[in-house]
């Protein structure tokens, strides 16, 4: 098949990353792979793995990506791909604009991906026009049924799925730790409490701070360590935590390292991960991540982050939002010796498997 994914940018972020996991995947499987936006930071790497870069302003949130429409529609044209996949609504409206005047009967089979849990709005109803919906959790399937008007039976759930060559039990080696421990000595000797993702109010690192500080006064050996960075224009939420920090007496207690590229090393170093979002994540992959690499997850049993931990580490669950009970629960996690499993379908060669087959099913019935 030649298969073109749209998408705003190829900066950083879960759906970028995720697009050139596949792209790549389904290239080595010899597909004609093109992916179109705008650029970033991680286009060498896709052209590098075997996928075509068309480079296309398709991401700016304006009516004047409406002047994209029939390029993009001249493009598809000429490219004459069998399937285009859009993941995000800038671009889902400038192809399906583009898409709906090309003849019928020689137009690409049209999927969408609902990466979230978008605002219930005409804007983000563009996502459900695709012939073919693919949700990434169970929790973002019922969102779509419970908001659009989506036939149930041009849904298909498929997990974000997780590149194993990247996120495995031998993640972290000894002399990353002892890099990791030359510029971090605090961390020598302690069991480690992660709580990755960006630094943003909803995310939960208010609430770690103040888990933290109760599970201290049960587990006085532990250090808890931030992975992350602060959003564009919001630094001074990195303030507020540092202010929160002092505050509660954690100075030597929790170490802020900022945004790594190696996150899957730190799985490896820590004893517990946590997920304190303060809503429902569509996905939440840092929940997934760290039980590949064979570390133990405590998170609120709510949205997708709860699913990837019912299906392999039902242990690690709490109450949503109720601080004290998670601390008693890393505390428990901390003394008990546990397995970890994390079922195929949280992989990414279940994820390229089922997406091509929603693909070959599309075309099937076209044809």
């Amino acid at each position: 098949m030649k298969i073109v994914q749209v998408l705003p940018a190829l900066n950083s972020g879960g759906v970028e990353r995720g697009t050139v996991e596949f792209a790549r995947e389904i290239a080595a499987q010899g597909h004609h792979s093109i992916v179109v936006s705008s650029g970033g930071r991680m286009v060498d790497q896709l052209v590098a793995e075997g996928t075509e870069h068309i480079e296309m302003p398709v991401h700016k949130k304006s009516l004047s990506s409406l002047l994209q429409v029939r390029p993009m529609r001249k493009l598809l044209t000429e490219l004459k791909p069998d399937i285009v996949h859009v993941r995000s609504r800038i671009p889902a409206w400038i192809v399906w604009l583009a898409w709906r005047k090309m003849p019928p009967s020689t137009r690409p089979g049209l999927v969408s991906t609902f990466h979230g849990m978008y605002s219930v709005t005409p804007y983000s109803a563009i996502m459900g026009k695709a012939e073919r919906v693919i949700s990434i959790s169970d929790c973002v399937h019922q969102y779509i049924l419970d908001n659009y008007d989506v036939p149930p039976e041009n849904i298909t759930r498929i997990y974000r799925g997780l590149d194993p060559s990247a996120f495995n039990p031998r993640a972290c080696s000894e002399q990353w730790r002892a890099t990791l421990l030359k510029q971090y000595p605090e961390l020598e000797g302690k069991r480690i409490i992660l709580m990755p993702g960006r630094l943003s109010r909803w995310k939960g690192q208010e609430a770690f701070l103040q888990m933290m500080a109760k599970l201290i006064e049960r587990e006085p050996g532990v250090h808890g360590v931030v992975v992350g960075a602060a959003e564009a224009n919001k630094e001074h939420y990195l303030d507020e935590l540092l202010q929160l920090r002092d505050k509660l007496g954690l100075n030597d207690k929790v170490t802020f390292v900022g945004h790594r590229s190696d996150i899957q090393a730190f799985y490896g170093v820590a004893d517990i991960t946590c997920h304190m979002s303060s809503k429902s994540e569509p996905f939440g992959r840092t929940v997934p991540e760290a039980l590949a690499c064979g570390c133990a997850v405590a998170a609120y049993n709510r949205g997708g982050a709860s699913e990837s931990l019912n299906a392999g580490f039902q242990q690690g669950l709490v109450e949503p939002d109720n601080i004290a009970a998670f601390a008693s629960r890393v505390s428990d996690l901390l003394r008990t010796k546990y397995d970890i499993y994390l079922p195929k379908e949280f992989y990414l060669e279940s994820q390229v498997q089922g997406t091509l087959a929603v693909y070959e099913s599309l075309l099937q019935q076209k044809r």
